[in-house]
């Protein structure tokens, strides 16, 4: 791709550099942009250093925050005693907007994955099982992706917390074998949620 500005190649390359988004994708935003007024790409630039310098991330879930802690670990209507562990702020968000589900999260920040590199000890797994300790949480809903990944990681929680007299379930098989969460339609997402099976179950099924 040949381009007659030294500056709209690098802004090209820059904006390609986003998942999903090609040379010839970034070309079109980067035009799009340059057709817009002036501010518009000002207020585009402002909020993206808002969110790269203030952002924060929740203290009890690991949500991604405006404070120190998110809106749903403040919100006194959610039930604590019941937790739902998933993969990332994505997954939050896609059970948040079925309006099923009324207790707390606890962002693990991805799935084990030997082959990429990711153990345990990568993820918030630790602060989780502390949250057991603690006694409060009657029961972890498991609610990552049904791939080999989300179900090696499932797996590996609950055999650390069999000692702990605490309630394992995980969302129904609405969500077919292989699929993503944030991808799934929010009525299979909010029944799979509110018809969730004991852990056990699945691992013999």
């Amino acid at each position: 791709m040949d381009f007659s500005s030294k500056i709209l190649e690098n802004a090209v390359n820059e904006v390609s550099r986003l998942p999903g988004i090609g040379k010839r994708t970034a070309l079109r935003l980067v035009l799009h942009l340059l057709k817009q007024p002036a501010e518009n790409t000002k207020y585009l630039s402002e909020a993206l250093l808002h969110l790269r310098n203030d952002v924060k991330t929740c203290e009890k879930c690991h949500n991604i925050s405006d404070t120190v802690l998110c809106d749903i670990c403040q919100n006194p209507k959610r039930n604590p005693e019941i937790v739902c562990v998933v993969e990332d702020i994505r997954d939050v968000m896609a059970i948040e907007s079925t309006a099923q589900f009324k207790g707390l999260y606890h962002v693990l920040g991805g799935k084990i994955s030997p082959i990429e590199g990711i153990g345990p000890q990568n993820l918030q797994i630790d602060s989780l099982i502390n949250k057991v300790k603690q006694g409060e949480i009657k029961e972890l809903i498991f609610a990552l992706s049904s791939t080999m990944e989300g179900d090696t990681t499932n797996f590996y929680i609950y055999k650390q917390l069999q000692k702990f007299d605490i309630t394992t379930s995980t969302i129904a098989r609405g969500i077919a074998v292989g699929d993503e969460l944030e991808y799934a339609d929010e009525v299979t997402l909010g029944r799979s949620i509110i018809n969730r099976i004991p852990f056990e179950q699945s691992i013999k099924s």
